[in-house]
């Protein structure tokens, strides 16, 4: 969507979305990662931010091979009504386009998983 989204605009986004049972998405691009456009307020019940990431290298009993791993993005929750931020890092294991957590980190023990906490 081009220029800003209005605290006004995004809410009555979100009331429509939750009359009709639809589900809404508001894009907002910016070259940097800090822009102060991204930090607007807004009536999202969440806020995410996605980034993308390196691909792991093609073969993992030898990094320093070159090559093209899967694709690989991170996805962060910033804000979510009720609930706590966190962060995932997802791959897209097949051609159906169906994402997933990282190989390298689906067999992780619950207390190395990679969450950070979000300050605000």
């Amino acid at each position: 969507m081009p220029g800003r989204l209005s605290l006004t605009a995004s809410r009555r986004l979100q009331l429509a979305a939750e009359g009709t049972g639809a589900v809404a998405f508001a894009l907002r691009r910016s070259a940097r990662h800090d822009d102060a456009a991204l930090a607007e307020p807004s009536a999202a019940v969440t806020r995410w931010r996605v980034s993308p990431l390196p691909s792991a290298p093609p073969l993992p009993w030898s990094p320093e091979t070159p090559g093209l791993g899967l694709a690989r993005w991170r996805l962060d929750l910033l804000r979510a009504l009720g609930g706590e931020p966190c962060s995932w890092i997802l791959e897209c294991p097949d051609a159906e386009g169906r994402l997933a957590l990282a190989a390298n980190l689906v067999d992780r023990p619950a207390a190395e998983e990679p969450r950070r906490r979000v300050a605000g």
